[in-house]
């Protein structure tokens, strides 16, 4: 079943972009991974019934996301490779604009999910055009995500952590 919204007000408008179509009910999934120039990991398809707090976060996805025991030996890594780094207490709040998967990533998966035919008819065949998706998507636009990061975070500073999406131009 579809939603379909139409605006009658808008009498010179082309009637195409009037229209927006929507699965009412649609299947979903809650997904994770992580990106880094160079590379992506795995999707991690959260249960439906998971609490997604700082728990689940860390002893469940970060441990998966960073395969293991090598979560212990990143704060190290970190302070040996990266001193220009920001310590986790001066981080921006979480910001969809500062975050390479919600201004890049995921975007882009839904641009490739559009045209896929046919569409999955129940989760487990979503969770595989995903990571069907997922395996295709190019690293290079990953990497360039990964690249603006710096003017992005100068941006959020610029407009004092507010709204700064259109600074970017």
């Amino acid at each position: 079943m579809f939603e379909v919204s139409t605006a009658s007000c808008h009498t010179n408008v082309d009637k195409r972009r009037l229209v927006a179509e929507r699965a009412k009910f649609a299947k979903h999934v809650m997904v994770s991974a992580g990106v880094c120039f160079g590379g992506k990991g795995r999707l991690h398809f959260i249960p439906d019934t998971a609490k997604v707090n700082a728990e689940l976060y860390v002893e469940t996805l970060l441990l998966e996301l960073v395969q293991g025991y090598t979560a212990k030996l990143a704060p190290d890594w970190i302070a040996t490779n990266c001193s220009e780094l920001i310590g986790k207490d001066e981080w921006p709040p979480n910001s969809l604009d500062l975050n390479p998967l919600d201004y890049h990533v995921w975007g882009a998966m839904l641009e490739r999910f559009k045209p896929f035919q046919p569409k999955p008819e129940n989760i487990n065949e979503l969770k595989k055009v995903l990571q069907l998706i997922w395996y295709h998507l190019p690293q290079d636009s990953i990497n360039k995500a990964i690249l603006s990061f710096p003017k992005r975070l100068r941006a959020c500073v610029k407009a004092g952590g507010g709204h700064f999406v259109h600074m970017l131009k």
